[in-house]
């Protein structure tokens, strides 16, 4: 599967709340990170099953229901590519819309993520789901944002 292929693959996983789905397009060895994660949060996950264990829950905490905006930029290395997406839905304890904006960096291998970088705002979430309260017991509870 190329690039391109793959991010579509993986948010229509994320619509359809297969978290299992969604981390299963990981190489076996890939690794997940959150550069701009906040103390006391993880700032990588590595392996597929380290990835699937913690998503496992993420639906339990937001109602993703539509992919708002997406540009894919392709480059120079074509196994790399750059995505920009915002999703909506609700969040699931309040009942709250939730809309976030995302970019991720993703490498890909034989068809697998090898490494894609998550990039997103955890004070943006924060607010989303009500607090740096919510947001720190999303991350203890196993659902993560």
């Amino acid at each position: 599967m190329q690039p391109r292929d793959l991010v579509e693959h993986a948010l229509g996983r994320l619509l359809e709340h297969d978290m299992a789905g969604f981390a299963g397009l990981w190489a076996a060895d890939g690794v997940l990170e959150f550069p701009f994660a906040g103390p006391g949060y993880p700032t990588r996950v590595e392996g597929r099953d380290a990835i699937r264990e913690y998503l496992r829950d993420y639906p339990n905490l937001l109602d993703i229901r539509e992919v708002t905006a997406k540009t894919v930029h392709e480059t120079a290395d074509p196994a790399v590519v750059v995505v920009e997406f915002t999703v909506a839905g609700v969040v699931v304890a309040s009942r709250k819309p939730y809309e976030l904006s995302y970019i991720a960096v993703i490498t890909v291998e034989d068809g697998e993520i090898r490494r894609y970088r998550d990039y997103w705002s955890p004070l943006a979430a924060a607010e989303v789901l009500g607090g740096v309260e919510e947001l720190t017991a999303a991350f203890a509870g196993g659902a993560r944002g």
